[in-house]
């Protein structure tokens, strides 16, 4: 398989490692911030560009009938005209705000949890991330999709970063040096908490994923999600 990575940053050299022990060929890999306009040969692409130049990225690789995978966060105002776009030109398109295999769990807890506490309302629901400094985004679009899925299965229908917002999810962000990524969602009363919480021990398991979804969706069409992936594919 010939990949373009479209964001050659820490992430983007993970991604490169992988795909060669896994027997694929980088033929095109730009920096975060370049836009990439020669695709010929390639069969698949891997964005992990910043959200600046996320939705270019997508958008020229659909037009040239090239399959995108997507892992920038930070660029979703742009999303559905990328969904129409994949649609118009018969182009697969994967956009996750995150990879891991462990996260995709988490998110499968989160929705069973929000399903069973939207009947206790004595529960005040709070979202904690924490990244390395040079992410970009606040707050992460892992976090905003742990309170996207709680809405779907409950009464709440907003985030705050406010502290003293009622009927809201509470949200933080917090940026530190060498944190890959770590999500906490705590139910708190004035008796008890309940608590899940993913830590990423490194990058490997983001670009793992990327790489795997791009394995799986040579020769589909339509717009998908990581979920679609780890129902359908062997890990």
């Amino acid at each position: 398989m010939n990949i373009a990575i479209l964001g050659y940053g820490k992430m983007g050299k993970e991604i490169e490692q992988i795909s060669t022990e896994r027997g694929h060929k980088i033929i095109y890999k730009i920096d975060k911030d370049s836009i990439i306009q020669d695709l010929n040969g390639v069969d698949v692409a891997i964005n992990f560009s910043t959200p600046q130049s996320a939705f270019k990225n997508i958008s020229n690789a659909l037009n040239n009938s090239i399959p995108v995978i997507c892992g920038t966060t930070g660029w979703l105002d742009n999303y559905n005209e990328v969904v129409k776009l994949s649609n118009k030109t018969n182009t697969s398109f994967l956009y996750s705000s995150n990879f891991s295999l462990g996260v995709n769990l988490f998110f499968e807890l989160n929705k069973k949890l929000a399903s069973i506490m939207k009947n206790h309302n004595q529960y005040k629901v709070s979202i904690e991330e924490i990244h390395h400094i040079e992410k970009l985004d606040k707050p992460s679009g892992t976090a905003i999709k742990i309170a996207e899925d709680i809405f779907e299965k409950s009464g709440y229908k907003k985030w705050s970063f406010i502290e003293d917002e009622e009927n809201v999810i509470k949200m933080k962000s917090r940026r530190t040096n060498n944190i890959p990524g770590t999500h906490v969602l705590k139910y708190s009363s004035e008796i008890d908490s309940i608590e899940i919480k993913h830590t990423a021990k490194n990058r490997k398991g983001f670009a793992m994923g990327a790489v795997i979804a791009a394995e799986w969706i040579i020769n589909k069409k339509g717009v998908f999600e990581m979920e679609d992936v780890i129902n359908d594919f062997k890990i």
